[in-house]
């Protein structure tokens, strides 16, 4: 009975040891994806993530790393052919992480949400009926959730600034959605890599470079 019971501790203490290996290398891996503009280390870290979710197959979170990192790649590569693959491997990640979880949380919704957003952004003019459609549901369902993941309000944000303000767009329109970001974000307390907490900093850049363009028009 000793025996078992031993066997048993041990191999529980090896799991307890196998779930928290993959924190250290997971977590410096995305930083040094998320910290970096540089494409040819954006790549690098992101095979890296590969890699890592490969060892830990099981853990919903690698694979949802190495999704994110995959439509990030795709809004930097300027070919499109190469743009799509890149979202079709996000997706399959994607797709393998709401596996493990058996149903969507409002991250992968999120995600699901700036997947979409990255396919619209290869050719807009032709997608983003399809695109836009699914980019404003995937944020609505994230909310239904969650309505304080700041990621929602940042990638609404994001939409935006880039669109056109003939179409609603511009900086101005951007900027609620970057501050109701900002509000949460100072919420989250981060350091832990198993739950999302990427995109405060970006967040501040865009409502930094919103509120430069209030100042400009102020002085006129």
């Amino acid at each position: 009975m000793k025996k078992i019971i031993l066997m048993t501790a041990m191999a529980l203490a090896v799991l307890n040891t196998q779930a928290q290996d993959f924190k250290a290398p997971l977590e410096k891996t995305f930083l040094a994806f998320d910290t970096t503009m540089d494409m040819t280390v954006k790549v690098e870290q992101s095979n890296k993530l590969s890699l890592i979710a490969k060892k830990w197959s099981n853990d919903w979170i690698t694979h949802y790393y190495l999704s994110f990192s995959k439509a990030i790649l795709s809004y930097m590569e300027k070919d499109a052919t190469k743009r799509d693959a890149y979202l079709d491997e996000a997706e399959k990640e994607k797709e393998e992480a709401v596996s493990i979880l058996t149903k969507e949380n409002d991250e992968t919704f999120v995600l699901g949400a700036m997947i979409a957003n990255a396919r619209m952004a290869v050719d807009p003019m032709n997608r983003w009926q399809k695109y836009g459609q699914l980019f404003t549901q995937g944020l609505e369902s994230a909310k239904d959730l969650n309505p304080n993941n700041p990621r929602m309000y940042y990638l609404q944000g994001t939409s935006k600034f880039y669109t056109p303000k003939a179409y609603g767009g511009g900086k101005k329109a951007a900027q609620p959605y970057f501050e109701k970001a900002e509000g949460l974000f100072a919420k989250e307390t981060g350091g832990d890599i198993t739950i999302p907490y990427w995109g405060k900093d970006k967040n501040a850049y865009f409502l930094g470079q919103c509120k430069i363009e209030d100042k400009e028009t102020d002085n006129h």
